[in-house]
């Protein structure tokens, strides 16, 4: 299905995770994006980025609010796919993942927690170094936390440059998250599509990207059932 002109392919979590076996065994390279509210206001915004989220070979929706507007739409998903627990499912049920992005301590956080981790590099450095490194240690999984657009951007730019990687994906802030870095939201927050209020309450800079999720999006949602 397309909202707003964006993919999205309606999975539950277990097909997710079996489309990912079924990737790291083949000989090409994919890559997978987690699309949420504000996300897709900037892929709408920017054609370079909606192109590449329309050309990857999954696009599973991260956020609520999207999750919601495709009720509002009548073309309901089976399955939000949180990144959070996304990544938490590929670290404990794949070997051969490597970790890109994040402040070192951060990064290096998320590796401790999970036996399958191959390796690791934090976010602030040159591609030429962060290139070398993926090659050195040939993982099959790379999960990329540069923070979006940048970090799908960086995939489609560099995918081919480290052939070992069967799948990348960028998934922002969960390195923060899994990390303990920074709390999440209680789970009804979640639910409930209110979790950008718990995380400006401790983070008032993001005014701006919410009022992408919370006000351009619900208008450009609402624009598009009319018009259709």
């Amino acid at each position: 299905m397309k909202i707003l002109g964006i993919k999205i392919d309606n999975l539950s979590k277990e097909k997710v995770l079996e489309e990912i076996r079924k990737i790291v065994k083949e000989d090409k390279q994919a890559y997978l994006v987690l699309p949420y509210s504000e996300f897709i206001v900037r892929a709408y915004q920017d054609q370079e980025f909606k192109e590449i989220i329309n050309q990857a070979n999954l696009s599973l929706c991260d956020g609520k609010g999207l999750f919601l507007a495709t009720k509002f739409l009548k073309t309901p998903l089976k399955e939000r796919i949180a990144g959070v627990e996304l990544v938490e499912d590929i670290c404990q049920n794949f070997d051969q993942v490597f970790l890109f992005g994040a402040r070192p301590e951060i990064v290096s956080k998320v590796n401790n927690k999970f036996k399958n981790i191959l390796g690791f590099i934090d976010g602030y450095q040159n591609d030429k170094v962060v290139i070398k490194k993926i090659n050195q240690m040939q993982p099959k999984i790379l999960i990329t936390a540069l923070g979006s657009p940048k970090q799908e951007k960086w995939i489609k730019q560099n995918l081919n440059k480290i052939p070992s990687v069967k799948l990348a994906l960028g998934v922002g802030g969960a390195f923060d998250f899994i990390s303990g870095e920074k709390k999440r939201a209680p789970y009804f927050l979640r639910e409930s599509g209110l979790e950008w209020l718990w995380r400006l309450t401790f983070q008032p800079q993001r005014i701006k990207r919410v009022f992408k999720t919370v006000v351009i999006f619900p208008y450009l949602i609402l624009r598009d059932k009319i018009k259709n």
